[in-house]
């Protein structure tokens, strides 16, 4: 028999509290959730606002570096414009010189076979000319226009002055080249100004060697140089013997000058002979020759330094075994 059961109430009193206190925790989760989200909002956007203060301040960092970076790029491109100007011109210098050396060397190679052509034509001299040339020697003090012309060695001392180079500079190129080619080889020369400056500053205080390029660069330097002169011709020949006088060394020194301003004939004299050594003026090993040019005599008041300059030359030649000779016009 079967039992009557009593029916279940779904929606009792127990349910309905459970499902009352399940909505008040929802609503209460939303009311607290709106109340701390503007909080969290701020803290969000204080935190972004520090962070991109910061960032600000990097790029700014990064800025000034970068300017900083750029400003020692452009000093080191300048720098290396700098040494590739500077390797430019040492790569032409170079080229210069090794075109010099290849000069030289083939003017050697050059006078090598001339010699050897010379030897050979020696070689072939008939008997009879042999014979005759037999015993014959050339005199140690042979000259060329009484000047001799045994020296090894020769040094130019040149008056640079005004009046020099405005009326006798032509006529000095012509000397020059006339006392040059008295000697068809030495084994070296000089060239210096009154005042004891070297033509060529590279060489100063050793010879130059003597070759046909080297002789045609001194006559083409001549045309330009021009440096300072007092006109006296004291300090150049000074300068031109205490550097260069050796005792296993034969030199001409030639003076080309016009004035003798300043200074005592006797002193200078005197301090030539006392540094040009030599058991007598035959053994003196510099000679010292001297070519005056009468430019003076086309300056008022200028006699009295002609004749300070005639009798200075004559008595130095004199003194150091060389020769005198004054000339008597400027063509």
């Amino acid at each position: 028999m079967r039992k009557n059961r009593q029916p279940i109430e779904i929606f009792s009193m127990s349910f309905l509290d459970v499902v009352s206190c399940g909505f008040g925790a929802i609503i209460l989760l939303l009311v607290i959730s709106k109340v701390s989200e503007p909080r969290v909002i701020q803290e969000v956007q204080e935190d972004l606002s520090g962070m991109a203060a910061r960032l600000e301040e990097e790029l700014n960092e990064i800025k000034g570096e970068r300017v900083s970076l750029t400003m020692a790029l452009r000093a080191k491109q300048g720098r290396l414009t700098e040494i590739k100007r500077d390797l430019s011109q040492l790569n032409d210098d170079l080229r210069k010189i090794q075109g010099e050396f290849s000069a030289d060397q083939t003017e050697g190679k050059a006078q090598s076979l001339i010699e050897k052509k010379l030897q050979e034509a020696r070689q072939e001299l008939s008997m009879e000319m042999q014979r005759l040339l037999r015993g014959y020697q050339r005199p140690e003090n042979a000259a060329i226009g009484g000047v001799p012309v045994d020296s090894e060695y020769i040094i130019f001392v040149i008056d640079t002055s005004g009046s020099m180079r405005q009326y006798a500079w032509p006529l000095v190129r012509k000397k020059m080249k006339e006392i040059l080619e008295i000697y068809p080889r030495a084994k070296g020369i000089q060239v210096l100004n009154d005042m004891g400056d070297y033509m060529f500053s590279q060489y100063a205080g050793r010879w130059i060697p003597d070759t046909p390029a080297r002789r045609r660069a001194v006559l083409a330097r001549l045309n330009s140089w021009a440096p300072f002169s007092n006109s006296s011709p004291e300090e150049g020949i000074m300068s031109a013997i205490q550097r260069f006088y050796a005792n296993d060394k034969r030199i001409s020194l030639y003076v080309f000058g016009d004035d003798f301003s300043r200074g005592t004939i006797q002193s200078l004299v005197d301090a030539v002979v006392a540094r040009n050594k030599g058991r007598s003026i035959k053994d003196r090993r510099v000679r010292i020759h001297t070519v005056g040019f009468p430019v003076m005599f086309r300056v008022q008041g200028g006699n009295a330094n002609v004749a300070r300059f005639a009798a200075l030359m004559r008595k130095l030649a004199e003194e150091n075994n060389g020769s005198f000779v004054g000339l008597n016009s400027l063509r």
